[in-house]
């Protein structure tokens, strides 16, 4: 299946952007302007926890969204997972066709651009590169690029360090609703708790204004931990406005995700967030998403509901709430 590469387009060295990329016009970034120079919550990780605790539920609560330092992921890993990544993008394109993904076919896995599913729908900047890292009895290597050579050495030592930082912060965040260290990762399936890579490559835009790389969404996830290239772009909606992301070196990003939002019955916010583009520079970011196994039911903890705090979010499973999403049907 011919399917149109954004990357590919870049390089042919287009001047005007095609029609089905350019947003609507209440969405397109000239029109909708980002603040500049507000600070997000940088939290480090080295500080007591009571304060950890209380930093990182007031984060979750007012913003969705924080960023950690002293995280003990080594720069030189992070390095690394950025060259590979790099590297695979920097392939000829029909070798990255060999990893193309289909969705049509229910094949989410591999390489893929978003295609048009209707002639009003507008597409995002994006190619992109999708594949899960655990749980091991779940992960299919060879959708893994083989290209270069050391990507699944990097990308699984990253993977290490991804689940250890997911426990850790659904623990702080279990500890912030007063709740046992354990509850949020038992509710979200233990240690059968899905854990996916998405690189996403947003190419040089010859019309930035108009387009959008990710267009305003909340991640279905229950945590995205995000790393981006020195190239800005995320943007975040906070007091109704959106905010531009600073980037910090040798932060990660910390999204919360549909699925803490539905858990704490709304105490944590799932943050509505997007990618803008650049004219000169590729911005290129790492997102990992860890969402609970499909069959898992996802519900307001009980712990947390009593007459004068009824349930906010229907229970379902979370196939059925990923169904839903993705269809944009109501939930």
């Amino acid at each position: 299946m011919e399917v149109e590469r954004v990357q590919a387009l870049a390089l042919g060295g287009i001047h005007d952007l095609p029609a089905h990329f350019i947003r609507p016009e209440h969405e397109r970034p000239e029109n909708s302007k980002a603040i500049e120079g507000v600070s997000v919550p940088v939290i480090s990780l080295s500080q007591s926890r009571d304060v950890l605790v209380k930093e990182i539920a007031e984060a979750s609560s007012k913003w969705g969204f924080f960023a950690v330092k002293d995280h003990g992921v080594s720069p030189a890993l992070i390095k690394r997972l950025q060259e590979v990544g790099e590297e695979f993008f920097g392939l000829a394109q029909e070798e990255k066709e060999k990893y193309a993904n289909d969705p049509t076919k229910g094949k989410f896995e591999g390489y893929g651009t978003k295609m048009i599913k209707n002639k009003d729908q507008k597409l995002e900047w994006v190619d992109y590169y999708f594949h899960l890292m655990a749980p091991p009895a779940k992960v299919n290597h060879d959708v893994w690029p083989q290209n270069p050579p050391t990507y699944r050495e990097v990308t699984e030592d990253y993977n290490k360090e991804v689940e250890r930082l997911t426990d850790e912060i659904l623990a702080l965040l279990s500890e912030g609703l007063n709740l046992e260290t354990n509850v949020l990762k038992t509710h979200m399936g233990g240690d059968e708790i899905e854990v996916e890579m998405k690189i996403n490559m947003y190419p040089p835009c010859p019309r930035p204004e108009l387009a959008l790389g990710v267009e305003p969404h909340t991640d279905m996830s229950a945590l995205t931990f995000l790393v981006p290239n020195d190239v800005p772009g995320l943007q975040v909606w906070m007091d109704g406005t959106w905010v531009a992301v600073d980037y910090v070196p040798d932060t990660l990003y910390i999204h919360i995700g549909d699925q803490i939002e539905v858990l704490s019955n709304g105490k944590y916010k799932s943050i509505l967030h997007r990618s803008t583009v650049n004219k000169e520079r590729t911005r290129m970011s790492w997102a990992v998403f860890c969402v609970p196994p499909g069959e898992t039911v996802v519900g307001p903890l009980p712990e947390l509901l009593d007459d004068q705090n009824p349930a906010k979010y229907m229970a379902k499973t979370f196939d059925d709430y990923r169904y839903r999403k993705i269809n944009k049907l109501p939930q």
